[in-house]
């Protein structure tokens, strides 16, 4: 009885191996024939994911200069900036204008099959160079990226934890005491060259719309550009200084710029409505050749995070922000002069049009005749006599 119930055993063994023998040599024959196919047939669980290529990250940096700012001109910068720009200005305030970003950080947040109001949840990448390939699940996403500022020490502070749905940029104060700003004592560090792009609703759906097979890495690819905008403005400043001889010796290299943004919102690139002194460096040239005239200049260069609450990419010269005494904020520029008498003195301009026609960056000029003003007699304060009613403390301005 066991010998036989062992042949029976035996034999439906010999079954399984002649069976599974079979099935061997019938599944390259399927899969010949599947191969036939131009693409293969998509099969996936719910909950796999499928590589998605959203290309190359464009910057499209140079064009931002060039913007019309009204009256039927196109404006241009160079022809206003008459400072020029050295290999000492080079050393001291680094290069004039903005620099290709070559890494970036980028911020994926899932939104589900049907889309949501607000980020739940976010996928953190950091990037090196200018492209990104990645796995995408089903639903819809939002992309967030700007750029990696790279330096050991930097202003910006990026806020991410207050939530989800807005990264915020900022900087903290510094030392210098600023006195056009009634709610802040000192003034602010300027931020770093900043840029951010922000694409919503990006849609990975099942009918695998916008996407094309890809053999090589038998997968399903979709190209996307993810263009980046400043959010942070370059001014260019500059006190043109007639008749001269002499009596303007140089500069303590310290300038402010009153009623500048705190922040910005590198999703919607709108600044935010807290206005400060932003803090930067002057440096004094002698004997500049300007219209066939030779001047002494002071001039710096200053990134800011733009008019508080304009995202200045976003806007067109019709809807630009108005000059207009009663609907504006006032921009105050402060640069310490020094005198041949051994004093020196802050002098204070009213740039308030200027800063609201240039609201995307620009050249910022201040033209003065030292024949028309009166050296100092002390160190401190000013020599001027005008007084800014906005403020509570007499501060003494030179309207432009």
């Amino acid at each position: 009885m066991v010998h036989h119930l062992v042949q029976q055993a035996f034999n439906a063994g010999n079954g399984l191996r002649q069976a599974f023998c079979a099935l061997c040599v019938a599944v390259p024959t399927v899969l010949t024939l599947l191969s036939c196919e131009r693409e293969p047939v998509l099969n996936l669980h719910h909950d796999n994911e499928l590589n998605f290529d959203f290309a190359v990250i464009e910057l499209s940096l140079d064009v931002y200069w060039d913007y019309n700012i009204g009256f039927n001109a196109t404006y241009d910068w160079r022809n206003e900036w008459f400072y020029g720009w050295d290999d000492e200005d080079n050393h001291i305030f680094g290069h004039l204008g903005y620099a290709t970003p070559t890494a970036f950080n980028l911020r994926r947040y899932y939104m589900g099959e049907n889309g949501q109001d607000h980020h739940t949840q976010v996928d953190a990448h950091y990037i090196e160079g200018n492209s990104y390939t990645g796995e995408f699940r089903y639903g819809f996403w939002d992309l967030l990226a700007w750029n990696e500022i790279g330096q050991e020490v930097q202003s910006v502070v990026i806020d991410e934890a207050s939530s989800l749905d807005s990264v915020i940029a900022s900087t903290n104060q510094t030392m210098n005491v600023a006195r056009y700003n009634p709610r802040y004592t000192h003034s602010f560090n300027q931020p770093e060259e900043l840029f951010a792009g922000y694409e919503q609703g990006i849609d990975v759906n099942r009918d695998l719309d916008g996407f094309t097979y890809d053999p090589e890495r038998n997968v399903y690819v979709r190209q996307l550009n993810l263009q980046l905008e400043p959010r942070s403005y370059i001014y260019l400043t500059q006190i043109v200084i007639h008749n001269n001889r002499g009596r303007v010796t140089g500069t303590t290299g310290i300038a402010n710029l009153s009623g500048m943004a705190r922040s910005t919102n590198l999703n919607t690139g709108v600044a935010g409505n807290d206005p400060i002194t932003v803090s930067y460096n002057v440096r004094m040239k002698n004997a500049v050749t300007v219209n066939g005239e030779q001047v002494d200049i002071i001039g710096g260069r200053l990134v800011t995070f733009g008019l508080c609450g304009l995202n200045p990419g976003a806007i067109s010269t019709r809807s630009a922000p108005s000059t207009r005494a009663n609907d504006r904020k006032r921009h105050l520029l402060a640069v310490d002069m020094q005198f041949n008498n051994g004093t020196d003195s802050t002098l204070v301009f009213d740039v308030t049009e200027q800063v609201a026609h240039r609201f995307r960056g620009g050249v910022i000029t201040i033209d003065i005749d030292m024949d028309t003003i009166p050296i100092p007699h002390r160190s401190g304060g000013s020599a001027f006599d005008a007084v800014v009613d906005d403020y509570d403390e007499e501060i003494h301005v030179i309207d432009m």
